[in-house]
């Protein structure tokens, strides 16, 4: 390992920080054709409830423009246009290309194309101008980005002044006995429902291992006001399994 290069986590292992993304590109390219089929059964389709519920505590309006950043296959940016209606619009952004192409495959895609658009980028380095966009959510994303502070400095960039950041992840559950409960589940059960359904155990294995690196709810909620986001609140679901976070550009 360069002693020239920052470090970071891939899952439980140390890498060099400019070999996380294509690590994690390679991770979402591998399971991209399963990918919604496996959210399904890891959660037993609670992962839906929870989308639901960003969905209640960001309210869409009419004419709003939203970023879905890390939005892979569209189910965010199809809850919100769904709910804003037909002024509103939607951009989903991801690293890997293959999982905007299943997005695009989906039904709601083709019923709502001329209020979505599909971007390949980084959210670390967003290939938009400040002051773009009203709403950004990124949702089972942010614990794989290489530097999460950079890319919450870039959600406060291009949010207009009054945006919202939502953010949907995996966070810690507050009871000791119930984390470990859910541990077990995560490491004996995911990665081989990885290798029967998808034909990877490595990757899911990884994806069970970032949620354990990802910060508590306290830890992230203050990187959110670092980055310069004021109002900032989170709320626990499912007893803390995932978290939605949220603060507003002032």
């Amino acid at each position: 390992m360069s002693p020239d290069n920052r470090t970071t986590h891939f899952g439980f292992q140390t890498v060099d920080e400019d070999q996380k993304a294509g690590m994690v590109h390679g991770v979402f390219s591998s399971v991209a054709s399963k990918y919604d089929v496996m959210n399904d059964l890891m959660s037993m389709g609670i992962h839906r409830v929870w989308k639901d519920a960003l969905m209640d505590w960001l309210a869409p309006r009419p004419g709003q423009h939203l970023l879905d950043v890390a939005g892979g296959t569209g189910d965010v940016a199809f809850r919100f246009l769904g709910r804003a209606g037909d002024t509103a619009r939607a951009t989903v952004l991801d690293m890997t290309a293959a999982m905007l192409e299943e997005g695009r495959k989906r039904a709601e895609a083709e019923r709502l194309a001329d209020r979505l658009d599909w971007v390949v980028g980084d959210a670390m380095a967003l290939p938009f101008e400040a002051n773009s966009f009203d709403v950004y959510t990124i949702s089972f994303g942010i614990r794989n980005v290489t530097r999460i502070p950079d890319a919450l400095k870039e959600a406060h960039r291009v949010l207009k002044p009054g945006g919202r950041l939502v953010v949907l992840e995996f966070s810690q559950i507050p009871n000791e006995m119930m984390q470990k409960v859910y541990d077990l589940y995560s490491f004996n059960v995911i990665p081989r429902m990885g290798q029967m359904v998808a034909g990877d155990r490595d990757s899911y294995q990884y994806l069970v291992e970032s949620i354990r690196k990802f910060p508590d709810q306290e830890t992230f909620a203050a990187m959110i006001r670092a980055a310069g986001f004021e109002q900032v609140k989170y709320r626990n679901l499912t007893m803390g399994i995932a978290a939605l976070h949220s603060g507003w550009k002032i």
